[in-house]
């Protein structure tokens, strides 16, 4: 019987660790300094130099020394900080788990139906066609009319891009094959095994793929510099203008381009002939 009531209270006991688990997961939370826990949502997909891991598993990059700067200036706040895949997380920040998520999310009509964009972006990237290394007749989107286009995702920022494109230019659209998540390895290599003439993707995401597959590719040209965002549950209209007012700050104190220099070796906030000119280049 004593054994009984041990384990009854040990299963009590963990059930109430659980319960109280629960509501601090629907609650607001404050820490013992009484600042406000922000949950945010951060991408798993490795996106350096915006965000990655280092040696230590340690979330690291632009955004993490961005959001270091805007606690700084809202000291108020205490950003608590999930890893989580992109849909999930946006599906998170819909719901309410999540505050705000950061993924260097570009705007779109879709996303801005859901979620409230603040005014001002947080950085830049740069979208980007690429070719195989022998290749000069590719350097634009008006290059892409008559050739082969790896397969795109039917929805997102890059997507926007596209359609947008042909919107402008109905005689000469650019043909686009409709993909669910297609892998941007696996089109780096469709380009590279001449099984399409270019993909169109985030010259970062490039970068840290062409690091491991070291394919026989080359950036084409820059076709252009997209605003990214912090993407928030609608609710959180004083939290959005709070950090949208830091961030403005930021960008107008040099603090951000700074930071630009620091991860990307260049000012992205400057314009693209100037970016184009400097180049777009990190070390990992």
């Amino acid at each position: 019987m004593k054994r009984k009531r041990i384990w009854t209270k040990f299963f009590l006991f963990i059930l109430s660790i659980f319960v109280i688990a629960g509501c601090s997961n629907s609650e607001s939370k404050e820490t013992d300094d009484g600042k406000k826990v922000i949950k945010v949502a951060l991408s798993d997909e490795v996106n350096p130099p915006f965000l990655y891991t280092d040696d230590q598993n340690k979330p690291i990059g632009y955004d993490m020394d961005y959001l270091a700067e805007i606690e700084k200036k809202l000291p108020e706040y205490k950003f608590e900080y999930t890893f989580g895949e992109e849909e999930s997380n946006l599906i998170g920040v819909d719901t309410g788990k999540f505050d705000f998520a950061i993924n260097w999310f570009f705007k779109n009509p879709e996303r801005e139906q859901k979620f409230l964009y603040p005014e001002h972006e947080y950085g830049y990237s740069l979208t980007v066609l690429v070719t195989k290394s022998d290749r000069n007749d590719i350097k634009s989107l008006d290059d892409m009319v008559d050739k082969k286009l790896a397969p795109m995702a039917p929805s997102g920022g890059l997507r926007a891009i596209l359609n947008g494109y042909n919107e402008k230019n109905p005689d000469n659209p650019i043909e686009i094959e409709s993909m669910e998540n297609p892998s941007a390895a696996d089109n780096l290599k469709r380009v590279a095994e001449g099984k399409a003439d270019a993909v169109f993707l985030n010259k970062t995401t490039f970068d840290a793929l062409q690091k491991e597959l070291k394919l026989d590719l080359k950036i084409g040209g820059i076709v252009s510099k997209e605003p990214v965002y912090i993407v928030y549950n609608k609710k959180h209209k004083e939290l959005a203008e709070k950090i949208d007012k830091a961030t403005a700050e930021l960008i107008e104190d040099g603090t951000l381009p700074k930071l630009a220099e620091k991860w990307f070796g260049v000012d992205f906030f400057k314009d693209l002939d100037y970016i184009k000119k400097e180049g777009f280049q990190y070390e990992k």
